[in-house]
């Protein structure tokens, strides 16, 4: 019987970047036996994930265990020169295991000489299995699983390869699941556009979009007309037409033959489709044919061209001459015609042919959050309050109520008619304000009862501000009931607003914005943002129309106070805004949202009463954080629109950007490095993390709120999206994302841990050596300790920077843990609060929160022990312990102030580097002792 070795290359990570852009488009190649096997290339991917099988057959079975297997990483290169090495692993034939006990072992990556630089490791799997054993598991495979024990989706992810001859079947089963996507799918794209320098009014430059040819026509008024109805008037109106597409036309003017429009529209240079112009005036007729009024027609090639700052070009009269069959045609029209682009002062507010015409929802506009200040209010005390029962002690509490938002004081302690307090309770307002504080004092007279006994209104505008932590001063107001004038005794307050804080209104992870509220306190901008909204690729339809799948697509991008909103494209899946903004910057630290929505509002003038209810579509976003774009330098990607759904992540499409960050002075941003990222109040006068997020939430909903009432409104749904409204809620998805951005941290020590590890056990005899040789320097020349650990942080610094990332960060469904995720993992991050599930599935969900939760309650509870047997040294909760411990210590210092301290450090570096024929397996008697230490477990229920 035959015996086949097959080898699933799984996956790699942390991989060394070769390609000089601080990637590598990796490949494995895996040599067994004299046979060779090679994978595929995986494009620019430091993670590259193959999950590929490859099989060799083993020659001599009883000879197995000499052999070995060799798994070689490269990285290909395509400038023509040899491919890189990134590592190699070699696994003896002895550790092969047979079929059924295999599973997934990750392998640190080995170099291949002593000046190789190599990192990363390579997940493998590995087995044997006897020719028979093949066709007897795959007919196993085809029975019905009924009565087969249960196995999860994470072990089936885990442990189950589909061999290459299945490769495609298996794609489209997990195209289906949406559970694995290419990787090249999602990474960020270089790209050339053709930006050109385009010049808008009053001299402003565009220079991070391309250029889009418009033909302006602006419509003023006409005289003059002929009377077409029977009350000697006309309702005329003009039409513009250029070739085989749909014409354009003016509002209708009732009953006048003196008609003024002022309409100016822009049809762009791709969609006209013919060599003129041709503009007609009509009468509206209801129900019966229009009457013409004539014509002017303008050869395109003829038509001026407008370059601003030049001043606008003056409209000018045309007589209007008349058509072929027609007649009585008089009077003149006022035009202006010429060729601009999109950078025109008078292209915002044209009637657009690419954005379907001038529907106030299509327009581009730039937004202003409002200023939101923290309101603190001081509850003191109150006095003569009306008489309570006599038969019980009065439960007094004072409740505020700014605009939603609602806080609640403590019962006093004082059980009296005059209540004592003292409790500050903080809110967010926002200017203009427009709600006034509302104070209720409550008597509590039963279970969830209680009873006013006196309100307060303060309006808001002359409260006082304040930029520091000093005391305002405080007063007194007259408490009422119901509006009546009757004295119900006073409250001692002092209200007053803080603007020494930021209102933080985004995660904290993604601010874009530092500033405190107070203006007062602001200092000069460091620098300037320049973002240019090129085009979408391929985006994918979100609405049906006409029986065909459409978008209208519109971007929102929100940096500090300033919100823009691109023009809506519509009916376009490659659509092309070409429109670029400017945001001054104070902190280079921040971070700009850019988000792609569709717009399902093109019609809610004519439907009224379904707009109310509509709600735009979410496409995508990315995040740039400007401490990572270079100064001066002009960013042109093409970032991919990622969507997690409840069938898994999704590309949308791409959206193409251009983005400059200058600054005024180099020093001055490094100077902001070293200063705290948060006003001095945070710090001085910190606020509690709960109370900071729940202001957040407040601050999110006024601005939302206050956002939609602008005109065309930015809705709430945008502004939420934009803001990760939900960024806190909990998911299974998230927790896995933090657990390996964890183990990504301490990755480094780990690291340093097995190298040292490796060191001290000799494996490679050459290096170990060199170590010796390094320590016994360092420990005969003290001095050189620290300029030599500074001295290799600044040479590995200044190797990276070959590999330094040449672009801006995306989003990253790999991270995000979003390519590989379960669908009920999912369909519970998608679920409502509270849950609209059944019952049994909300108990599975809970069931696996506990799992989860108990690991991180085991680990938490291990880190904890161990400190906790650190303070049971010297605690005497173990006296013969602590007696040992105590000795030592007094042995210790005897021998140490005797004994210079260099033999000292000798001795224990040769003791931890000895070879290992001098060393035993079992623990360390410094280890033994450490864990024999009581802690505090013992005593937990």
């Amino acid at each position: 019987m035959g015996r086949k070795l097959l080898v699933d290359v799984c996956s790699a990570h942390n991989l060394m970047p070769k390609d000089g852009q601080g990637s590598s488009s990796a490949y494995c190649i895996v040599d067994f036996d004299g046979q060779r096997r090679r994978t595929k290339v995986k494009s620019r991917d430091l993670n590259p994930v193959w999950n590929e099988r490859l099989e060799f057959s083993i020659s001599d079975p009883n000879n197995m265990g000499m052999e070995a297997l060799e798994v070689s990483v490269h990285s290909e290169r395509k400038d023509g020169k040899k491919d890189s090495f990134l590592g190699r692993v070699k696994i003896l034939g002895s550790s092969f295991v047979k079929q059924g006990e295999e599973a997934i072992v990750s392998y640190p990556l080995e170099k291949r000489g002593i000046f190789s630089h190599i990192k990363g490791e390579l997940r493998l799997k590995v087995w044997y299995q006897e020719e028979g054993q093949a066709s007897a598991k795959a007919k196993e495979e085809k029975k019905e699983p009924g009565g087969a024990a249960t196995v999860s989706v994470s072990q089936k992810k885990e442990e189950t390869f589909t061999p290459k001859k299945d490769e495609r079947k298996d794609e489209q089963r997990q195209q289906s699941a949406a559970t694995v996507v290419p990787s090249a799918e999602y990474s960020l794209k270089d790209t050339a556009p053709n930006l050109g320098r385009l010049h808008g009014g009053k001299g402003t430059a565009y220079d991070l979009v391309e250029k889009m040819q418009y033909l302006f026509v602006r419509v003023v008024k006409a005289k003059g007309l002929a009377a077409k109805d029977a009350n000697g008037s006309s309702d005329p109106y003009v039409k513009m037409k250029l070739g085989e597409g749909k014409p354009a036309q003016t509002t209708i003017i009732q009953n006048s033959l003196n008609p003024e429009w002022n309409q100016t529209f822009a049809f762009g240079k791709d969609k006209i489709q013919g060599p003129t112009l041709e503009i007609t005036v009509w009468d509206k007729d209801k129900g019966n044919r229009d009457d013409f009024l004539g014509s002017v027609t303008f050869e395109l090639s003829e038509i001026p061209t407008r370059v601003p700052p030049d001043s606008p070009l003056a409209p000018t009269w045309y007589r209007l001459e008349e058509k072929k069959g027609e007649s009585r045609v008089k009077g003149e029209v006022m035009l202006a015609v010429w060729w601009g682009t999109q950078a025109d002062e008078a292209f915002s507010e044209a009637w657009q042919s690419d954005t379907g015409g001038g529907h106030i929802h299509t327009r581009s506009k730039v937004y202003l959050s409002p200023k939101l200040w923290y309101l603190r209010v001081n509850v003191i005390e109150a006095q003569d309050l009306p008489s309570f029962d006599k038969s019980r002690y009065p439960e007094v509490s004072v409740r505020v109520q700014l605009g939603i938002q609602a806080m609640k004081t403590k019962v006093a302690a004082n059980r009296t008619s005059s209540p004592f307090w003292n409790q500050d309770l903080l809110f967010v307002a926002a200017e203009p304000f427009e709600e006034q504080l509302l104070l209720t004092v409550e008597d509590r007279v039963g279970p969830n009862k209680e009873e006013v006994v006196g309100t307060v209104r303060i309006p808001l505008n002359k409260t006082e501000r304040r930029v520091d932590a000093r005391q305002v001063s405080s007063r007194w107001y007259n408490l009422e009931k119901n509006g009546d004038k009757p004295f119900r005794g006073r409250i001692h307050l002092r209200v007053c607003f803080d603007g020494g804080y930021h209102v933080m209104d985004e995660s904290t992870n993604h601010i874009s914005d530092v500033r405190p509220t107070g203006k007062q306190l602001w200092k000069p901008p460091l620098g300037v943002l320049e973002l240019g909204i090129l085009s979408g690729k391929g985006l994918l339809p979100m609405k049906t129309k006409d029986g065909r799948g459409t978008i209208d697509a519109y971007c929102v991008a929100k940096y500090g106070q300033k919100w823009v909103r691109t023009r809506t494209i519509a009916d376009s899946f490659n659509p092309k805004w070409q429109e670029q903004y400017t945001w001054e910057v104070h902190d280079p630290c921040t971070v700009i949202t850019i988000g792609v929505f569709d717009n399902h509002h093109l019609q809610a003038d004519s439907i009224a009463e379904k707009a109310a209810g509509l709600k735009d579509s979410r496409i995508g976003k990315v995040r740039i954080r400007l401490s990572t774009l270079d100064s001066g330098r002009v960013y042109t990607n093409s970032y991919p629109l990622l969507m997690l759904q409840q069938s898994g992540v999704k590309k949308m499409g791409e959206i193409e950007l251009a983005v400059r960050f200058s600054c005024t002075s180099y020093l001055n941003i490094m100077q902001i490095y070293f200063k705290p990222p948060l006003p001095k109040m945070h710090y001085r006068h910190p606020l509690e993390v709960t109370q900071l997020e729940s202001l957040r939430y407040a601050a999110i909903r006024i601005v939302s709120m206050r956002l939609s009432r602008s005109e065309p409104p930015l809705r709430q749904e945008i502004v939420q999206y934009m803001l990760d409204t939900d960024s806190n809620l909990f998911s299974i998805r998230r927790s896995k994302v933090n657990y390996y951005r964890i183990m990504g941290v301490f990755s480094g020590v780990i690291a340093v841990t097995k190298w040292f590890d490796d060191i001290s056990k000799w494996k490679n005899p050459v290096t170990t050596v060199l170590v010796h040789i390094l320590f016994l320097i360092l420990v005969w020349y003290p001095e050189l300790i620290l300029p030599t650990l500074f001295l290799y942080m600044f040479l590995i610094g200044a190797w990276h920077y070959r590999f330094r990332p040449r672009s801006p960060p995306s989003m990253d469904a790999k991270l995000s843990q979003a390519e590989q995720v379960d669908p009920d993992e999912l369909d519970e991050e998608f679920d409502t609060v509270p849950t609209s599930k059944g019952h049994d599935i909300v108990k599975a969900r809970y069931e696996r929160l506990r799992m989860v939760a108990s690991k991180i309650q085991t680990v938490l509870g291990d880190l904890a022990s161990q400190g906790e047997r650190l303070n049971a040294l010297l605690s005497w909760r173990d006296p013969r312990a602590t007696a040992i411990f105590i000795t030592f210590c007094l042995v210790a210092a005897i021998v140490l102030y005797v004994t210079p301290f260099r033999v000292v450090a000798v001795l224990i570096g040769i003791y931890a580097l000895r070879h290992p024929r001098f060393r035993d397996r079992l623990p360390a008697v410094p280890l033994n002792f450490f864990r024999r230490l009581p802690s505090l477990a013992d005593r937990i229920l």
